[in-house]
């Protein structure tokens, strides 16, 4: 899914490159970001373009923390007209149902959720940062939308709100300490999913200077300007090959059975849009592959496995087909 995202979602990260040494602008433009579209309300960009910029700023500069340094400098005003509505929300509940419901706004490919307490302790419940694409997020990404999450929090309810522990999907960036000092809280690493969690309380707590009237036509102008549109046929069988990719079936027969419908029509559908299943199937591996080889250390049969093919040596194949050199060569120009 070639989905986007506000561009304002990386608003400060120019800044914040030219004050570790770098060209925050320079490094936009060769990602094929304008950064001018930053300083705007209505300027989209690629989801996947947003996550290369932070990477790769983290890397060319030996910033591990990046993610959690542009989180400290954002708040609610990146998310836009969805911002309004959350600031005046009566009650952090009602806030994080607009987070839940409506963040489609910033992005179609990032959730908020509230979820089962991740360790399953009584009086507690996990909100979770995911992403309907990338499974597990970035870690910058991670990092940086988590940490944003628990600011707004934090802004919203005038401080300390019982954070208990906060899950990430990744190792540790930077020295542990550097976490627990964000978050306030205790920091576990390797967790299935990215999770604050919070107090079960927390959805009771007030939000000081919440206007009904405002949060009201908030989100009458986001659901006139906004709809959801349900997704294509081809986005959907993208969305299930990430989800499924190396732990299920990725064939043309079990996608078409989740979608409940007949292989040959599922490709006469993908042919009538431009694409075809193993075009799809393809583009997923590619970037998934990517991902993989230049933002982790995993090993490379792990990597050929996560990424559905059975043997290493198809990996290889495939990187110099995509990407023109081997796995080897690409994370060791990646850093």
């Amino acid at each position: 899914m070639r989905s986007m995202v506000r561009a304002a979602g990386l608003r400060g990260l120019p800044a914040l490159v030219d004050e570790l040494g770098g060209d925050g602008g320079a490094l936009l433009r060769r990602i094929g970001i304008d950064p001018a579209a930053l300083d705007t309300d209505d300027a989209v960009i690629r989801t996947l373009d947003a996550g290369r910029a932070l990477e790769t700023a983290a890397a060319q500069l030996d910033c591990p923390d990046l993610g959690l340094r542009l989180a400290q400098r954002q708040d609610t005003a990146i998310l836009g007209p969805l911002a309004i509505a959350i600031e005046n929300s009566a009650t952090m509940g009602e806030a994080l149902d607009c987070a839940t419901r409506f963040l489609f706004v910033h992005s179609p490919a990032l959730t908020v959720a509230q979820v089962p307490d991740p360790s399953g302790r009584p009086g507690v419940v996990g909100l979770r940062y995911g992403s309907t694409e990338l499974d597990p997020l970035p870690p910058q990404i991670c990092d940086n939308g988590l940490g944003l999450l628990h600011r707004i929090i934090v802004r919203l309810g005038g401080g300390r709100y019982g954070l208990r522990s906060v899950h990430l999907t990744h190792r540790p960036l930077a020295p542990v300490a550097r976490y627990t000092e964000f978050f306030g809280a205790d920091v576990r690493f390797g967790q299935e999913a990215a999770v604050l969690r919070v107090p079960a309380t927390l959805t009771d707590a007030k939000v000081a200077g919440g206007n009904r009237v405002l949060r009201e036509v908030a989100l009458d102008y986001i659901r006139t300007h906004f709809p959801q549109a349900e997704p294509t046929v081809a986005e959907r069988v993208r969305m299930l090959l990430t989800q499924s990719l190396g732990t299920a079936p990725a064939d043309l027969a079990a996608v078409s059975r989740r979608l409940q419908t007949h292989p040959r029509t599922l490709q006469r559908r993908l042919s009538a849009t431009g694409t075809t299943f193993d075009k799809i199937l393809d583009d997923v591996r590619r970037e998934m592959a990517h991902r993989l080889i230049t933002t982790t250390e995993l090993p490379f049969t792990q990597v050929t496995a996560m990424v559905g093919l059975t043997e290493q040596s198809a990996l290889s194949r495939a990187a110099r087909r995509w990407f023109g050199t081997s796995p080897r060569a690409l994370r060791r120009a990646t850093g």
